[in-house]
């Protein structure tokens, strides 16, 4: 399984995108409808166990890089391990990012009076803040 952030879809409301893909390599969604159900817990635990598996690999990937006498063999596994991991992380950091709330436009149009800067853009140092 590899994860392609750009061919992937966008967000879509009510969708959560799961840890697997169709045999054709195409992304799986599921509706929950606000109640988490049994193919969510199998999803919850298969996100668990990829990040635990990243944790893994990156350990492995760092012993590897340590080893002077690994020869390409060894870094190339270790390679297409850590290409593996990357593609898991991401797919999840976007299936969680996709189901945070979404802030309303009246809350974000408060806080961005309150920074004080003029261009939205974040709080704004003086000048002589810089030296």
């Amino acid at each position: 399984m590899s994860y392609d952030r750009n061919a992937a879809p966008g967000p879509t409301p009510g969708l959560r995108l799961l840890p697997w893909e169709t045999d054709t390599g195409k992304p799986c969604f599921l509706s929950t409808n606000g109640s988490p159900g049994a193919l969510t817990r199998i999803a919850d635990e298969i996100e668990a166990d990829q990040l635990r598996d990243g944790a893994d690999v990156l350990k492995g990937v760092q012993a590897v890089l340590d080893d002077r006498k690994a020869g390409e063999y060894a870094l190339r596994l270790a390679l297409r391990a850590a290409r593996q991991c990357l593609g898991d992380v991401l797919r999840i950091a976007d299936s969680r990012g996709a189901r945070l709330p979404v802030p309303d436009d009246e809350h974000e149009a408060d806080d961005s009076d309150q920074d004080g800067g003029a261009d939205g853009d974040g709080p704004q140092l003086p000048a002589e803040a810089c030296g």
